[in-house]
């Protein structure tokens, strides 16, 4: 009985200190003092190293955006004006983006191949700037080229020695996945095998294809759409590789086509290793001239003369309806009042169907043709000419015409459209 009565008293006891406990702490507060101490933290971040933060701020500065422009036909487009008119609006539309890092002091830039292929126009962008770019070597059957871009004031990286690398090292991706949005993107993972034998099939400049093994880096190291080109950097900051491909979930690669049959995968990318490219860019920089680089921006730069016309394609329909018998090359929509080309004897109707021995296949063609020659330039200019009217694809029948050889002087106009 005194035993149980013990255990009573000691559970009433506890009851009651809890409850005592309870009410204290619910009339209780927080002085200043204890928020701020909970609340208003900082960190030192000097106190928080890695040689990927290292690397993160150093190589980020010389990895840039490229971007691909490429012209459309204004055939597609139907109505395409002359050379400082603006083909038509639209008529070159931004193909693709990529990645590229900065090699050398004078704008040279290593990327891939396919992230130029077919470009019309090439330019790098950084830190909301857009600067033209040349591509002024490439190896489609490696899958690298070499841009220049003149005056870029950014670092250049060094370069690694591939063979050099190890399994298990860091990998360290740096691009601009999915574009400027995600501008200097930072990934990393490890350098997972070396010496990965990659197919592909690759044409040359005529198109005919060939099928090439390469041997490649395979990294864990996140790798997406626009990355291609970009860097793949040690924990030293040299440029080991260049992102080139990776693989996808549905078992296929997101550059080269697909493979089946594969189960679902994750975080293999590939990257060319960079004594792969050191030849082509050894060449490319032991050709490099300042003078000359300096006197071809001066000539581009420099106004250019223009024949004086407003010229368009003829759609398919107008083609097709006099079955054939008008050729392609470029319809003379207006011929300006006293320029080169009314000069030279150039009149409204007229098709241009060739210029010093090119043949103009359309508008744009011929855009591209007059734009590579200079003020007092003489050009031979052969047209295509139906007598009796101006307007030849009005008619539905071709009556007497002929091709007509003309010289035209080029001069500069400001009150010419081409």
């Amino acid at each position: 009985m005194k035993k149980r009565m013990s255990l009573i008293a000691l559970a009433l006891t506890l009851v009651m200190a809890v409850g005592i406990g309870i009410g204290a702490l619910a009339s209780a507060s927080l002085t200043k003092e204890e928020v701020s101490s909970i609340v208003e933290t900082t960190t030192d971040a000097s106190k928080v190293t890695s040689p990927i933060i290292e690397v993160a701020n150093s190589a980020s500065k010389s990895v840039v955006g490229v971007n691909n422009y490429q012209r459309r036909s204004s055939d597609f487009y139907g109505y395409g004006y002359g050379y400082f008119n603006t083909p038509s609006e639209g008529s070159e539309r931004l193909f693709g983006t990529g990645s590229g890092v900065v090699v050398s002091k004078y704008g040279h830039i290593l990327t891939n191949q396919h992230v130029v292929e077919d470009a019309n126009r090439v330019t790098v962008t950084y830190e909301g700037n857009e600067v033209a770019a040349e591509v002024v070597a490439s190896d489609s059957s490696l899958d690298i080229a070499v841009l220049l871009a003149p005056g870029l004031e950014l670092p250049a990286v060094s370069l690694g020695d591939s063979d050099q690398l190890q399994v298990g090292e860091y990998a360290i991706v740096i691009g601009n996945p999915l574009g400027e949005d995600f501008e200097r993107t930072v990934t990393v993972g490890y350098v997972s095998a070396l010496g990965r034998e990659v197919q592909d099939r690759v044409s040359d400049r005529y198109g005919r294809y060939a099928t090439v093994k390469n041997q490649m880096i395979q990294v864990d190291a996140a790798i997406n759409q626009g990355n291609s080109g970009g860097g793949m950097f040690n924990t030293l900051g040299q440029l080991q590789g260049i992102p080139a491909r990776k693989y996808d979930n549905s078992g296929g690669s997101s550059i080269f086509g697909s493979l089946t049959g594969r189960a679902s995968i994750d975080n293999i990318g590939m990257c060319i290793p960079i004594n792969v490219a050191k030849p082509l860019l050894q060449n490319v920089l032991e050709s490099y001239d300042a003078n000359a680089v300096q006197a071809k921006e001066e000539e581009q730069n420099a106004p250019r003369p223009r024949l004086g016309v407003t010229i368009r394609t003829l759609v398919g329909g107008e083609a097709e309806k006099l079955d054939g018998t008008l050729p392609n090359g470029a319809y003379v929509v207006n011929v300006e009042s006293g320029s080169p080309a009314e000069i030279g004897g150039v009149k409204k109707g007229d098709i241009i169907v060739e210029v010093d021995g090119k043949v103009i296949n359309n508008s744009t063609h011929l855009i591209e043709v007059i734009g590579q020659y200079k003020e007092g330039d003489v050009l031979k200019v052969k047209v295509f000419r139906v007598e009796k009217t101006e307007d030849p694809a009005s008619l539905n029948t071709i009556g007497e015409s002929e091709y007509v050889d003309l010289e035209v002087t080029l001069r500069l106009l400001d009150d010419v459209k081409m």
